[in-house]
C-alpha cells in the first residue's frame, strides 16, 4: 500500500493511501485518508475488505491503533466501507461518523464494539486535535445520503467520488495536466451523478472555500488552480446519462 503525505504542519498531517500492488485488477481502486492532529486521527472511507490487511499495515506506521478512535464513511458502498467489520474488532471503543439514513444499511459490514453517529443531512462539524473538520453535504453526488470532508487549516476537500477517474492502479498521484485529464472525468461523472440541482448547490457550496488540493475517492488529485478549472468544467457537464437510455 502506498502512502503519500499531502500535507503536514507540525502534529497535523494528511496522508493518503492507496495503488496496492497486490490488489486484483478487477477491483475498483480506490484512495483512502488519515487526518492526524495531536494525538487523535480519523480514517475517511477505511475502503473494501480485501484492503484491509494493507491497510491496517500502512496506518500504524503513522498512528498507534489507541490514537485511531474515529472512522468515516462518506456514503455506503461497499469499496469504501465493507471493511468496517474487521476495523470494528482491530479498534477499541471507535466512532463511526456517516450519514444518517445509511446507518441501517452499513451496519451489515459488522458493527459489535464501534458506535454509529449520524451525520444529519444538514451537515456537521468535528473536533480533531486542534483542528475542526466540516462534514459538508454531497447527497446524490452520487448517493443521495453524501458527505465530504473539509478542512481549512490545511486547504484540502476530500470530496468522494465528485473529482474522480476509473483510472486503475496506474492513475498518477496527482493531475499533471488539466486540460488532458478532463475527458477521462467525462463519462465517469455524467453517469454516477444524476442530479442537476444538487451538483449545482454542491458548487455553490464549496466554491468560495479556498481549496488547494480537492482529493477525490478514485483517481489523481487535483491543487491549485486545477480545482477552480474542474469546478467549472462540472458546472456546465450534462449529468444523469442513463435517463432516457434504452437499457437491456
Amino acid at each position: 500500500m502506498k502512502a503519500t503525505i499531502l500535507y503536514e504542519d507540525g502534529d497535523h498531517r494528511w496522508i493518503m493511501f492507496g495503488r496496492d500492488p497486490g490488489t486484483s485488477d478487477t477491483i475498483v481502486d480506490t484512495n483512502q485518508y488519515l487526518i492526524q492532529s495531536g494525538d487523535e486521527a480519523i480514517l475517511l472511507d477505511p475502503g473494501g475488505t480485501e484492503l484491509f490487511a494493507p491497510m491496517l499495515s500502512a496506518v500504524l506506521k503513522y498512528v498507534p491503533a489507541e490514537q485511531l478512535t474515529r472512522l468515516f464513511a462518506s456514503h455506503q458502498d461497499p469499496d469504501i466501507i465493507s471493511s468496517l467489520g474487521l476495523w470494528d474488532q482491530a479498534l477499541d471503543h471507535a466512532t463511526l461518523y456517516a450519514p444518517d439514513i445509511w446507518e441501517g444499511f452499513i451496519r451489515h459490514f459488522g458493527m459489535t464494539r464501534t458506535r454509529y453517529h449520524a451525520i444529519p443531512d444538514e451537515g456537521m462539524s468535528l473536533t480533531l486535535g486542534r483542528i475542526t473538520l466540516q462534514f459538508v453535504p454531497a447527497h446524490y453526488l452520487h448517493s443521495p445520503g453524501n458527505f465530504h470532508v473539509w478542512d481549512a487549516k490545511a486547504g484540502i476537500l476530500m470530496s468522494g467520488n465528485v473529482g474522480g477517474t476509473m483510472e486503475g492502479k496506474g492513475a498518477p498521484i496527482w493531475v499533471d495536466d488539466l486540460d488532458r485529464h478532463l475527458p477521462k472525468m467525462a463519462r465517469f461523472h455524467q453517469r454516477w451523478m444524476p442530479s442537476e440541482p444538487a451538483k449545482q448547490d454542491w458548487i455553490r457550496r464549496v466554491s468560495g472555500l479556498g481549496i488547494k488540493i480537492m482529493a477525490p475517492q478514485h483517481g489523481s488529485l487535483l491543487k491549485g488552480a486545477q480545482v477552480d478549472g474542474f469546478l467549472r468544467w462540472f458546472e456546465q457537464l450534462k449529468i444523469g446519462s442513463a435517463v432516457g437510455s434504452s437499457l437491456r
